[in-house]
């Protein structure tokens, strides 16, 4: 009969190891913003239709998901220009099979990359670390000065950071090598639209991305991972 408050304990201790970790995270991004001053500029190179166009793929992505395995696995959706990322955790490959299904067939997906693993899911510690990850990366790239750190998303799943965003070679090589430099980092997945300096300073309107260039690198050698077209939603009669 004690095992429910115990559990409830148990939660709680992890929620406020949660807390402490990521305010440290978000304070050192802090600290690092305020010594640029105005030599940063905080700007998203999606257009606002399109953050929020990313932001209901997500939504409509992750519920789609829920109907599919339920509770089985851990899964993130991330969608950067209406390409989708998917990582985490599913107990067999059919559930990871279905899951990538299910996010391709949500409105206006473009394409996905499915690098679920197929494992029993990952610790609350793994998880809190991998967010404390993603705040190290960030406040990495403000400190470097020559990125725009909302120019990139950033995701981290059992130590791998996934970069996404619409950037130039150049950025992008820096970005990758600055994170793959971070304690704690395994490896640097890049799911970048690479565009040229022309393009970011307004010949191609933000809301029209460029084909994706997926490449993987990382301390171990394997191959790019290569976006799958979305399937074409179902039509109801």
């Amino acid at each position: 009969m004690t095992s429910a408050p115990l559990a409830l304990r148990g939660a709680t201790l992890v929620v406020a190891l949660a807390a402490v970790l990521l305010l440290s995270a978000c304070a050192q991004l802090l600290m690092s913003g305020a010594t640029m001053g105005a030599t940063v500029m905080y700007t998203d190179r999606r257009t606002s239709s399109m953050q929020v166009e990313d932001q209901t793929i997500e939504y409509k992505a992750s519920s789609r998901v829920h109907e599919v395995i339920g509770d089985r696995g851990h899964v993130t959706v991330t969608s950067y220009n209406r390409v989708v990322l998917i990582t985490g955790e599913v107990p067999v490959e059919a559930d990871r099979a279905a899951v990538e299904q299910a996010v391709a067939r949500v409105e206006r997906v473009r394409s996905t990359i499915n690098d679920l693993a197929v494992m029993p899911a990952s610790a609350a510690s793994t998880r809190i670390n991998d967010l404390v990850l993603v705040g190290k990366i960030k406040a990495t790239y403000v400190d470097a000065q020559d990125l725009q750190v909302n120019a990139f998303k950033v995701v981290v799943d059992r130590g791998t950071a996934y970069l996404m965003g619409r950037v130039t070679e150049r950025e992008a090589a820096r970005a990758t090598d600055l994170a793959r430099r971070i304690s704690g980092v395994q490896k640097v997945v890049r799911v970048f639209n690479i565009v040229s300096d022309a393009e970011l300073a307004g010949v191609r309107p933000a809301n029209v991305p460029a084909q994706p260039k997926t490449v993987q690198s990382a301390p171990v050698s394997s191959d790019p991972l290569q976006p799958s077209p979305a399937q074409p939603s179902p039509v109801h009669n």
